[in-house]
């Protein structure tokens, strides 16, 4: 056994025997010392939530970057200002007459900023659309994504991976994220790879020049090297694909947003066996006419539970503008989404010093929160009336969301509900435990550290959360 082990298994030991109250749990120390990791890298707070009692404060007041637990603020701003039931709607305009079944005109898409305008609820539009009787379309798709501005998003910024999905830019009339689902599968016979696209757009070029290899299915990206031209409406996908591979997919972003809308709308039109050749228009749509279709989305408690659960970053960056919309008018803009977030804030008491939301969804070098004041959020939130929904929407300990794989095996599987955030050198949590007695606690953990991503800060989190289930 190893010097630094057998002083962690020593450590561990003690750890039942420490007072909460004597700085870090001896099983925290010791997962920091077993990994070299400095103890001013790391923030605490817990709270017990029958008395309200802080029962462990350990850096709690320094602001650190926070990952995806900043999601936590613009969620429960949401739900507390919007209510659980509110819900976005996507309206769609008959710009023309109809005659027969033939729309002599031009069809609108005016969209209002639904997080979750994802395939099947685009066909639920197009279905109601054929249902009016409405085969044909003579003219062109107008789109209108005006209830959002955010000119000037660079989707490469932040990691130089500007076709990853965490990096969709929001849009007001966004659908299916902007992200394509490419299947790879071999083809023995002919010792090639077959590609196919969902949706399957006839505007994105692809260009398949993937040959087949004998290998067992493994390596990054299974050997799949992605290049795309300048417009993102050609993608050229080359390397050696494994025979081993059965299936493997991904996905990855293409087009902008009005030409992913246009044809995805087109290939669902089409499937259903409708008539369309017209392109494609970017409007703004000012009229006061009724529109011949309002279709409402999911409402804002399933949202967030999807955006919490899964950390789904562009659905939070969704809900960010249209706080910002609801609150100042449109367009909705991050510097209003920031204004609105703090005027609510300052509206219920919370003091938010040295807070940096950037783009409220913890895609960001620069956002900062700290510990003792994501405890205040998680505090508010439990005494709230909606505290059923935003718990709701929180990962479950070892069963479901982000901690799905994590302490499903262990006695603290179904304990929890928790938030997770990782980007490269952070790690944290932020959310609640119910500890083996019976009784409930707030638990942040807040880690900034270089390479404390890699698995090390899970560590601390895993001895931090131990430690409190037995207390």
């Amino acid at each position: 056994m190893g010097r630094r082990l057998a002083a962690l298994v020593a450590l561990v030991t003690m750890a039942g025997t420490a007072a909460a109250g004597d700085g870090l749990p001896p099983s925290v120390q010791a997962a920091l010392a077993y990994r070299d990791l400095p103890a001013d890298s790391l923030s605490l707070y817990v709270e017990n939530l029958a008395t309200g009692e802080p029962v462990l404060q350990w850096n709690q007041d320094e602001p650190r970057n926070p990952a995806s637990v900043m999601k936590l603020l613009t969620t429960l701003v949401a739900l507390d200002s919007l209510g659980p039931t509110y819900t976005w709607k996507t309206e769609v305009y008959l710009l023309g007459d109809v005659k027969g079944e033939t729309l002599e005109g031009d069809l609108l898409l005016k969209g209002y900023g639904d997080p979750y305008l994802v395939s099947e609820r685009l066909w639920q539009i197009v279905r109601s659309i054929r249902r009016a009787g409405i085969d044909r379309i003579s003219g062109d798709l107008l789109l209108d994504d005006s209830y959002f501005d955010i000119s000037g998003y660079d989707p490469g910024a932040f990691d130089d991976r500007p076709l990853r999905a965490y990096n969709v830019a929001p849009n007001a009339l966004m659908m299916n994220f902007k992200a394509v689902r490419y299947i790879f599968e071999p083809d023995a016979a002919t010792s090639s790879v077959d590609l196919s696209l969902l949706p399957a757009l006839e505007n994105l070029q692809v260009v398949n020049h993937l040959s087949l290899a004998n290998g067992s299915c493994r390596g990054y990206q299974r050997g799949i090297t992605i290049t795309a031209n300048e417009d993102v409406d050609e993608m050229i996908f080359s390397g050696t694909f494994p025979s081993g591979c059965r299936s493997y997919s991904m996905y990855r972003t293409a087009l902008t947003h009005n030409e992913f809308a246009y044809g995805m709308f087109k290939a669902l039109w089409r499937e259903g066996g409708g008539e369309f050749a017209g392109g494609w228009k970017n409007v703004v749509y000012s009229d006061d006419a009724e529109p011949f279709l309002s279709f409402d989305s999911l409402p804002l408690a399933d949202i967030i539970t999807r955006v919490n659960k899964y950390s789904n970053n562009v659905m939070a960056r969704q809900i960010f503008l249209t706080l910002a919309a609801e609150e100042f008018g449109a367009p909705g803009t991050l510097e209003n989404g920031r204004k609105a977030v703090n005027r609510w804030l300052d509206e219920h008491g919370m003091d938010f010093d040295g807070l940096v939301l950037d783009n409220g969804a913890g895609l960001s070098r620069d956002a900062r929160i700290t510990a003792a004041q994501l405890a205040t959020l998680l505090r508010y939130a439990y005494d709230s009336p909606f505290m059923p929904e935003f718990m709701s929407s929180l990962s479950v300990t070892g069963l479901d969301g982000t901690l799905a794989r994590r302490y499903a095996d262990r006695a603290l599987a179904g304990m929890g509900h928790i938030k997770t955030g990782s980007l490269d050198d952070v790690t944290t949590i932020a959310g609640y435990l119910q500890a083996r007695s019976g009784n409930r606690y707030i638990v942040v953990s807040l880690q900034n550290y270089p390479g404390v991503h890699r698995g090390t800060g899970d560590e601390v989190q895993t001895a931090l959360l131990r430690w409190l289930y037995d207390l």
